[in-house]
């Protein structure tokens, strides 16, 4: 059966709605059996393909969707999902063959809020659903030394970058496009695409997901570091 969904006979207030879209029934049997057994949590449904779970999203709206990395290659995926719905939590099961700096940065650039191995116990699973929807970020444990390992270490970049660059890649990092960060920093989306174009060239990077790479390999990000918080009145730049 291509697609799963089951509505609970009330939606009470405080849960949170968790859908899945992966290929294995195994999986999708088993993240189902855990959310409904715990409180706080709803279970929405669960899709075996990319596309079919993009219109379970978009029809039902959960606040956290699972994504099986190996059905999202290139983060179009969690991109699409994270275009279409801003209060929408989508956390990547990443397997081993994934388990890089290139495609967890790229991941998160893509508008991913949490990242969690495959293999990861019920109890983190949990933890990384709830984290990703309250706080907007999660990241396994036993994924952090891949993103941020020094070897081979990118030496920093020669000419360090200004405080509001530094805001906007940080902004790029959780996945806002050019007028979501201008809508945040009170600033104009031409301002913000200077400071991209800056940005790329000081990390002599190709494009937005590569600076995202290059920033945490070389320390410019970490991976607990706050979104910046904007000022109260509009700021110049």
């Amino acid at each position: 059966m291509p697609v799963s969904t089951q509505q609970p006979p009330s939606r009470a207030t405080g849960t949170l709605g968790v859908a899945l879209i992966d290929g294995t029934p195994l999986v999708r049997e088993g993240l189902s059996a855990l959310v409904q057994r715990t409180v706080g949590l709803r279970w929405i449904g669960a899709a075996e393909s990319a596309d079919l779970g993009v219109r379970l999203c978009q029809r039902l709206r959960p606040n956290v969707v699972l994504v099986d990395a190996a059905l999202d290659p290139r983060g179009q995926v969690s991109h699409a999902l994270s275009a279409g719905n801003r209060d929408l939590a989508v956390i990547l099961l990443i397997d081993d063959a994934r388990r890089t700096t290139q495609y967890i940065a790229g991941a998160l650039a893509a508008g991913v809020r949490g990242v969690i191995r495959r293999a990861a116990q019920p109890g983190e699973l949990l933890r990384a659903i709830q984290a990703a929807h309250t706080e907007g970020r999660y990241l396994d444990p036993g994924l952090a030394s891949a993103l941020v390992a020094p070897v081979p270490r990118i030496q920093q970049p020669r000419q360090p970058l200004s405080k509001r660059e530094h805001q906007v890649l940080q902004l790029i990092a959780d996945g806002l496009e050019n007028q979501a960060i201008a809508d945040v920093l009170y600033v104009s989306v031409e301002t913000v695409r200077t400071h991209v174009k800056s940005i790329l060239r000081k990390l002599s990077s190709r494009d937005r997901t590569h600076a995202v790479a290059v920033a945490f390999r070389s320390g410019v990000l970490t991976v607990d570091e706050p979104p910046p918080v904007p000022d109260s009145r509009p700021a110049r730049d």
